[in-house]
């Protein structure tokens, strides 16, 4: 059976919605995007960058991994690629985020944020009432 283009376009939007009503859920392609925000990267600048934060022991993230969740990201039009030929060494693909990606990052990152103001919130109320009690 053929898919419409609108049945692909339900399912994008739905993803999109998904991401920014719940970005917990895609916590790692908020990193991915906020990295290939700064700047368009190829996937071992990627890894670089998670390495250098401590992203890729901490959650054993392999570089299989890397490539499937850009892959996917792609797919759903966070992200866009485009070839880069070297004239050493191995072409490769370099990542830019798309519109709809940047809208996703920040408003997913708006989220995020109202939501830290309320944990700190829950953790200030902690110390105040119980962590001052423990002694």
């Amino acid at each position: 059976m053929h898919n419409s283009g609108h049945e692909y376009q339900g399912r994008h939007q739905r993803r999109g919605h998904v991401i920014k009503n719940n970005p917990e859920r895609g916590w790692t392609q908020f990193l991915f995007l906020r990295l290939i925000h700064e700047k368009p990267m190829h996937g071992y600048q990627i890894m670089e960058e998670l390495s250098s934060r401590g992203f890729l022991q901490e959650n054993r993230l392999e570089a299989g991994s890397v490539y499937t969740i850009l892959r996917r990201m792609e797919h759903h039009g966070l992200i866009t690629s485009v070839w880069e030929e070297k004239a050493s060494g191995p072409d490769r693909r370099v990542y830019t985020i798309s519109t709809e990606g940047s809208e996703i990052l920040k408003s997913g990152l708006e989220i995020m944020l109202k939501r830290k103001a309320l944990l700190d919130d829950l953790a200030e109320y902690y110390k105040q009432k119980f962590q001052s009690k423990e002694g």
